[in-house]
């Protein structure tokens, strides 16, 4: 179900992607800093997924939240002429690897698992 989950939304922003303007040079950070908050609760969403501790309403209202203040961030940056956004997109990066390392960790033991018990055999 995940995977078709990820394989429609790709898809779909390729799709987007072909049929939508191209984005104005002085939206691209506002968007830049949203689509690196909304990808860093994606993977803390599947994270905690893995985790066995994922509730839908702290995900959703992550997803949106984040990518609001970090777009309010930018433009407060950007009147006070200072690049506020790169604290965020610091934060959020560095979120980012440790729920990587996480999935990296959980799928990885998966498969030494199931090598170990084909070994077994």
């Amino acid at each position: 179900m995940t995977i078709l989950t990820i394989i429609i939304g790709a898809l779909l922003g390729v799709l987007l992607g072909f049929l939508l303007p191209t984005i104005p040079y002085t939206a691209s950070k506002y968007l830049a800093i949203a689509i690196v908050a909304a990808l860093d609760s994606v993977f803390g969403g599947i994270a905690s997924n893995i985790k066995k501790n994922f509730d839908l309403k702290v995900f959703i209202s992550g997803f949106f939240v984040n990518a609001i203040i970090a777009m309010i961030l930018t433009y407060l940056g950007q009147r006070l002429n200072v690049d506020i956004y790169l604290a965020a997109i610091i934060v959020f990066v560095g979120r980012m690897f440790n729920n990587l390392g996480i999935i990296r960790r959980y799928y990885l033991n998966k498969i030494s698992q199931k090598f170990n018990k084909k070994s077994e055999k």
